[in-house]
């Protein structure tokens, strides 16, 4: 008899909130390819990007405006939604809406803001920094488990490799499963090439569904991606984000290959 399948996670959606309308029909468009599939289906979109490198690339319409636009997504859409907090006064807002709340890679080490999210009791996705060793999540977790908080998604987006360039070791997908919380590949941010276009970060989309199948194939819990009907005109990561064909294509992988694994 074949093993009892767990539930995939899908993390997806813009980059970026752009626009309310844009983002909705985003949303909208994935509720619906997803509907297919047997997965959990998470809408992620930032309300603000902090972490740009240059001081006029967009960030996005902030926290009050952000949190409303994804407030009418997940109370008109019925869906789950996910953005990322840059600082704990942020924290008490974003709780009243987001099903998920994420730690920026940048400051999965920062303590205040890891307990101050975690005392929300919500599901905490830690994204694993670029700059560290996956044994040492293990520490941000015992953060979060100090608050009795076992919310816990853990997120895989690259390691840096010299300049401007990531890269991904798929050992670490086994070590942090042996953390004993589900594991996600962040497939589309482990493409990037930071701060590769002068002071713009670069990426190779061609990649996302081979690494994709590869991270699935290896047995991850779910793929975390950033999905605009128009890439090449994203405001953020465009040279990353797929567009809803290339998902599409990616999910038929994913089963098929879960299908293999479960004989």
């Amino acid at each position: 008899m074949p093993k009892e399948e767990k539930k995939f996670i899908l993390i997806a959606g813009p980059c970026v909130i752009e626009e309310e309308r844009l983002t909705f029909k985003i949303a909208q468009q994935l509720k619906e390819i997803t509907a297919d599939f047997p997965l959990h289906f998470i809408f992620k979109a930032s309300f603000d990007k902090a972490n740009r490198t240059r001081l006029n690339s967009f960030r996005g319409p902030g926290l009050e405006k952000g949190l409303t636009i994804l407030k009418k997504i997940k109370d008109k859409l019925k869906i789950p939604v996910l953005s990322d907090v840059h600082c704990v006064t942020q924290i008490k807002l974003a709780e009243k809406v987001l099903d998920v709340i994420q730690i920026p890679a940048f400051l999965c080490r920062q303590t205040d803001l890891v307990l101050e999210a975690a005392r929300t009791k919500k599901t905490i996705n830690i994204k694993k920094g670029q700059f560290l060793s996956p044994y040492d999540v293990k520490y941000i977790i015992e953060k979060v488990e100090s608050t009795h908080n076992k919310n816990i998604l853990l997120t895989e987006r690259g390691t840096f490799f010299g300049y401007n360039n990531l890269v991904v070791d798929f050992r670490s997908f086994g070590i942090l499963k042996s953390f004993g919380y589900p594991v996600i590949f962040d497939v589309t941010h482990s493409l990037q090439r930071p701060s590769a276009n002068r002071g713009v970060s670069g990426g190779e989309r061609k990649f996302v569904v081979p690494l994709g199948r590869a991270a699935v194939s290896f047995g991850v819990d779910g793929i975390f991606c950033e999905v605009h009907p128009q890439p090449q005109k994203a405001l953020s990561d465009k040279y990353t984000s797929i567009n809803f064909k290339t998902l599409e294509k990616l999910l038929k992988d994913i089963f098929r290959i879960r299908k293999v694994i479960r004989e």
